[in-house]
């Protein structure tokens, strides 16, 4: 990256030009926080007050984003890294049984809970499954966020223009994305602030990954292919083993029909909101 080392060079020179580096690094935190914020903020409205009331169908939507985000855009950026294939696909794998066996603790920890507690659970089961997807799309959510603000640091670093540009075109990334990571919470029994709580704390991951990026950019940016391919596991773990078999449960035509033109929305949307990265 000689444009990076090129940058940080000049800035050492003297007094004015730390103060360069000094303001870079607030542009970083700037970005990170306040992009952060805005896209939580713009999907959060959205979903409380336009999907509140059909979340269930909704979640047809989340499956078209989380798949078509990971399979789509995700996972090629990072195949597209000259990173060694054969440790990328090792990390999928590690990162699919990973999240199988959270699904694991979080059922072992479930039942224990209840082994003896007389009561009948059949009908909070559907609820039950739906938390546990809720709780692991946090997970990846967070590392997303993490790789987010890793490249928010490497474009700041490389030409502060650019450090403004990728961070908006993250903003309009993650907005579709946080519409369906809402949509699982709110499936999952989350109240709407404990989803936006949450959310909100994984958004503040961008932030570290900034100061990350900021400080050991060489070092980390070597990383960004695998911690994206992590969590594009989680993604695609939760839309498979999830939310698909909820859907799978409504298997007429009447119910068939609106899932696959949401799940054809969701794909569109990513492919729409990322097209200008490519």
């Amino acid at each position: 990256m000689p444009g990076l080392r090129r940058h940080a060079g000049v800035a050492l020179g003297g007094c004015s030009r730390g103060y360069k580096i000094d303001s870079i690094l607030i542009s970083i935190l700037l970005a990170t926080t306040i992009g952060g914020v805005i896209s939580l903020s713009a999907a959060a409205v959205f979903s409380f007050t336009l999907l509140s009331k059909v979340v269930e169908r909704m979640v047809s939507l989340s499956v078209g984003i989380m798949l078509s985000t990971s399979l789509l855009h995700a996972l090629p950026e990072a195949f597209e890294s000259g990173a060694d294939p054969r440790t990328l696909f090792a990390t999928l794998l590690a990162g699919l049984l990973g999240f199988f066996m959270l699904e694991k603790l979080a059922i072992l920890r479930h039942s224990h809970h209840h082994e003896h507690d007389g009561h009948h659970h059949s009908h909070g089961h559907d609820k039950r499954e739906a938390g546990k997807a809720g709780w692991m799309i946090l997970v990846g959510d967070g590392m997303h966020n993490f790789t987010d603000g890793i490249l928010i640091a490497a474009a700041f670093l490389a030409d502060p223009g650019l450090g403004l540009v990728t961070g908006v075109a993250i903003i309009a990334h993650e907005i579709p994305q946080e519409i369906g990571d809402f949509i699982v919470l709110l499936n999952a029994g989350f109240s709407r602030t404990r989803a936006y709580v949450y959310n909100l704390l994984c958004s503040l991951l961008a932030v570290a990954g900034g100061l990350l990026g900021y400080y050991t950019l060489e070092q980390a940016s070597g990383l960004i292919p695998y911690v994206l391919v992590f969590a594009s596991s989680g993604f695609i773990y939760i839309a498979v083993s999830d939310l698909m078999p909820q859907m799978q449960r409504r298997a007429t035509m009447q119910e068939t029909i609106p899932q696959v033109l949401l799940i054809a929305a969701g794909v569109c949307i990513v492919l729409f909101l990322t097209a200008h990265r490519h």
